[in-house]
C-alpha cells in the first residue's frame, strides 16, 4: 500500500543519472502515481541551461527509462514551463518529491497552493547522490566529463 496516491516532482532530466534515478525511485515507492515536471527548452534556457537535449527526446529518453526502470508504474509527463506546473494547480497532489538542492520549492509550492486554497502538500527531500570521489553527481559533471552517469570518476589519460 503507498503512503500518497498521488506525487509530484521536476526536473530537466538532460542526462539521466543516477541521482534522477533515485529520486524517481523514492517518488515510485511512495506513490502508486508520479507526475514528473520536465523542464521545457525555454524554461531551461531562462534559467541559464544549456541542454544537449531537446525537450522532445529529453521526454522519449525519461519515458524509455522509466518504463526499463521502474515497470509497470504509473506516471504522467508534464511540460514545465514554469517552476512548479501541475503541483500548483492539481488538488490531489500529495506530496512533492525534491532533492536536498531544491528542498526549499516546498515552502515556497505550499505558498503558492496556499493562495489557490489548496491543502498544502508533505515535502519528501531525497539527499543528493554522491559520485565517487565525494562530491554530488550531476549533469554538468557528466558534462565536463568529471564523472559518468554512475558517479564513476573519470580517469586522466
Amino acid at each position: 500500500m503507498s503512503q500518497f496516491t498521488l506525487v509530484a516532482m521536476g526536473g530537466t532530466f538532460d542526462i539521466i543519472h543516477k541521482g534522477h534515478l533515485t529520486l524517481l525511485a523514492k517518488a515510485f515507492s511512495i506513490s502508486s502515481d508520479v507526475i514528473i515536471g520536465l523542464t521545457s527548452d525555454e524554461l531551461a534556457e531562462k534559467r541559464g541551461k544549456k541542454t544537449l537535449n531537446n525537450y522532445e527526446k529529453r521526454f522519449v529518453t525519461l519515458t524509455n527509462t522509466i518504463k526499463t526502470n521502474f515497470p509497470n508504474q504509473h506516471f504522467q509527463i508534464s511540460k514545465l514551463d514554469n517552476d512548479f506546473g501541475p503541483a500548483v494547480l492539481e488538488e490531489n497532489v500529495q506530496a512533492l518529491v525534491v532533492s536536498d538542492e531544491t528542498g526549499n520549492q516546498g515552502e515556497i509550492l505550499n505558498q503558492l497552493r496556499k493562495e489557490k486554497n489548496l491543502s498544502p502538500v508533505k515535502i519528501v527531500i531525497v539527499p543528493m547522490v554522491l559520485a565517487h570521489d565525494g562530491n554530488r553527481i550531476s549533469t554538468t559533471r557528466i558534462k565536463n566529463l568529471e564523472i559518468d552517469t554512475d558517479g564513476n570518476v573519470s580517469s586522466i589519460d
